[in-house]
C-alpha cells in the first residue's frame, strides 16, 4: 500500500516518543469533530438499510441530484478504473496517489501531466482526474474551466473524475450540482470536513447508470447502520448554519497556518483550509526536527515538501511556533 498520513504509531516507535505525547499535523482533517450524536440502538444491532435517507440528504447538501454512499471516497477511488474500459488517463504529477495507483492497477495508461499541460493534452484522453483542490499543492480549478474540459472529454465519451475531498470550506467551487451529467463523476468525502475520518464514510456523485454499476461492484451494506445515522445526522438539513459556521472556522484557522508559517520564514506555496503545503530543499530535514520534538507532519519526496495540518488547540499552536522559531537554530 502507498504511504499516508496519520501513521502515528509508526512515528512513535521510530523516534521513541509515546503516543500521547504527539501533536499529529500529518493529515488533512479538522482538528475538532463534529459533536457526536446519540445512535440509535438500531444502527448497531440492525444490517443497515439504505432507504434511510442518506443519499437523499447527500444530494441536498451538495446541491446534486443523485449519490451513492460508500465507505469513505477511497472504495470509489479503487472500484471507479474497474468500471471503465482501459484507456489513456491523465493525471497530476503531484496529487493524491491513489487515484494514480488505482488506475494503473485496472489496466489503463497513465498520462502524468501539469496544470498547463491539461489544454494541449485532453483529446488525446479518455479520462482526466483531478483533486479540487488539489492535495497537497491546494491548486484550485474553476467550475467553468473543469465543466469546459468535461464537454471535451464527453464528446468522446471520456470521463472526467473531480475528487473534492476538501472542498467543502469553499463550495462555490463544486461541480457537483452537474454531477449527474454523462461522464462528469464526483467524490465527496465526509471524514475530513467533519474531523471524522475513522467514520469511513463518502459520497459519489454521478449518473444513475454509473452508480448503479458501483453500487453492484460494491456490494450490500458497503456502509455501516452506525456511520449512516452520523452521516444522516450531520449532512441534515437542519444543521446547514452549523456547517457554515465550520466552513468559516476553518477557513480562519487555514489561513492562520499560513500566517504562522510565513512569519518563520516557511512561506507556503499552496494550501487550502485544512492544510498549508510547503516545498523545500531541505524538507526532509525539517521533518525529522520536528519529528524529534513529538510534531509529526507529511513528507513528501517528488519535489521535496511538507504539508501541514492544522493544530487543534491553543496550547498545539503554540508548540509548533515554539518548534518552529527553534528550527533556525539548529541549522546555523
Amino acid at each position: 500500500m502507498l504511504e499516508h498520513g496519520g501513521r502515528l504509531r509508526a512515528a512513535a516507535q521510530r523516534y521513541g516518543i509515546p503516543l500521547a505525547d504527539w501533536l499529529d499535523l500529518s493529515t488533512g482533517i479538522a482538528p475538532e469533530p463534529w459533536p457526536l450524536p446519540a445512535i440509535p440502538l438500531e444502527a448497531w444491532a440492525r444490517l443497515p438499510e439504505e432507504d434511510d435517507g442518506l443519499e437523499a440528504a447527500a444530494c441536498t447538501c451538495y446541491g446534486a441530484r443523485h449519490a451513492l454512499a460508500l465507505a469513505g471516497s477511497q472504495a470509489a477511488i479503487q472500484a471507479l478504473p474497474e468500471l471503465l474500459p482501459a484507456g489513456r488517463v491523465g493525471v497530476l504529477g503531484l496529487s493524491y496517489a491513489e487515484h494514480a495507483h488505482a488506475w494503473r492497477r485496472a489496466g489503463h495508461r497513465l498520462v502524468r501531466l501539469d496544470v498547463a499541460a491539461i489544454d494541449a493534452q485532453l483529446d488525446r484522453l479518455d479520462a482526466l482526474v483531478l483533486a479540487n483542490p488539489n492535495n497537497p499543492t491546494g491548486e484550485r480549478f474553476a467550475p467553468a474551466q473543469l465543466l469546459a474540459w468535461h464537454a471535451r472529454l464527453q464528446t468522446r465519451g471520456g470521463h472526467l473524475l473531480v475528487d473534492e475531498a476538501f472542498i467543502d470550506c469553499t463550495p462555490a467551487l463544486s461541480v457537483a450540482a452537474f454531477s449527474d451529467r454523462p461522464g462528469l463523476i464526483v467524490l465527496r468525502s465526509f471524514g475530513k470536513f467533519f474531523g471524522l475520518a475513522g467514520v469511513r464514510l463518502g459520497f459519489v456523485l454521478a449518473e444513475p447508470g454509473l452508480l448503479a454499476g458501483l453500487r453492484e461492484r460494491l456490494g450490500p451494506w458497503a456502509v455501516s447502520g452506525p456511520a449512516r445515522a452520523l452521516g444522516l445526522q450531520a449532512l441534515d438539513g437542519a444543521n446547514a448554519g452549523a456547517r457554515r459556521r465550520r466552513a468559516a472556522e476553518l477557513q480562519r484557522q487555514g489561513a492562520a497556518l499560513a500566517e504562522l508559517l510565513s512569519a518563520h520564514g516557511l512561506h507556503p506555496a499552496g494550501g487550502c483550509a485544512l492544510f498549508q503545503w510547503l516545498p523545500r530543499l531541505d524538507a526532509a530535514a525539517l521533518h525529522d526536527f520536528l519529528a524529534r520534538r513529538g510534531i509529526l507532519v507529511r513528507l513528501f519526496s517528488e519535489p521535496a515538501s511538507l504539508r501541514f495540518g492544522l493544530p487543534a488547540t491553543e496550547a498545539d499552536w503554540q508548540r509548533l511556533a515554539r518548534a518552529l522559531a527553534d528550527y533556525p537554530k539548529e541549522t546555523t
